[in-house]
């Protein structure tokens, strides 16, 4: 027999969330066991070494414990883990919350989700393919003639996964503004009135974020500075159709 998720009693919604966590719990062990298997056949350390590959002495990173290659290669099969178990992550969630929401709220999950993707994905690319290589180079070439760099494995690895996903949550800024707008917290009025202030928090976020070369922080600051300016637009088109949909669906006066 079902019922109405509204009419639940706040103990079965507890129960749903319970089981649903569970469910994702479940999905992150399987992905990080797949994901150390992927981790270690398929030479992932490997591929996150590229870009610093051509700056080390032996084209090779170090490493000072013997324990470091399985930990390393373990927390890098967490992480896909969470990568590959984010689908049942995302359905887990849209299922639970989804009763909740108005119909009209709903056709902007699925849109706005493949954006976010399409988003983290692009920035995580610009990051590996572009930031890290310039920022590795001007950092490792720096007083080169006097120090000769010794990378380990986990201080590199600290370093690229930080850079990658500052660049892949950030490139999320148009996805944020766009449901701030939908929330009418901001406006796109009040987003171009305020533009020079929103760019200079994002010239800091990007100082902070990258590494120490002017390079690597325009590479971060100019897509963000253009992703501001389709939030802009975005969040124009987002509220203006909310508003033709709830006067499409509002009631018709009595005659």
């Amino acid at each position: 027999m079902t019922r109405d998720r509204a009419e639940m009693p706040f103990l079965d919604h507890l129960e749903e969330l319970r089981w649903r966590i569970i469910w994702s719990l479940v999905a992150i062990m399987a992905g990080s066991i797949i994901g150390f298997l992927l981790v270690v056949q398929l030479d992932v350390i490997g591929v996150l070494e590229r870009p610093i590959q051509d700056l080390l002495p032996d084209r090779k990173l170090v490493f000072t414990s013997p324990t470091t290659p399985f930990f390393v290669s373990l927390k890098l099969g967490v992480a896909v883990g969470l990568v590959l178990a984010l689908p049942v992550i995302i359905y887990q969630a849209w299922a639970f919350l989804s009763p909740a929401l108005h119909e009209g709220e709903r056709r902007y999950v699925v849109p706005g989700a493949v954006g976010g993707v399409v988003l983290f994905i692009a920035g995580v690319g610009m990051a590996y393919f572009l930031a890290l290589p310039v920022g590795l180079r001007f950092l490792l070439t720096f007083q080169a003639e006097s120090l000769a760099p010794i990378i380990t494995i986990d201080e590199y690895l600290k370093f690229a996964t930080g850079v990658i996903l500052a660049f892949g949550v950030l490139f999320q800024l148009p996805v944020v503004l766009v449901v701030l707008g939908l929330l009418g917290v901001v406006t796109p009025a009040s987003l171009a009135k305020y533009r020079r202030h929103a760019i200079v928090i994002l010239a800091i976020l990007s100082a902070l974020l990258t590494p120490a070369d002017p390079g690597t922080m325009l590479m971060l600051l100019i897509p963000l500075a253009l992703l501001y300016e389709l939030s802009i637009w975005l969040t124009r088109v987002a509220i203006r159709r909310k508003a033709a949909g709830a006067e499409e669906g509002a009631p018709l006066p009595a005659r």
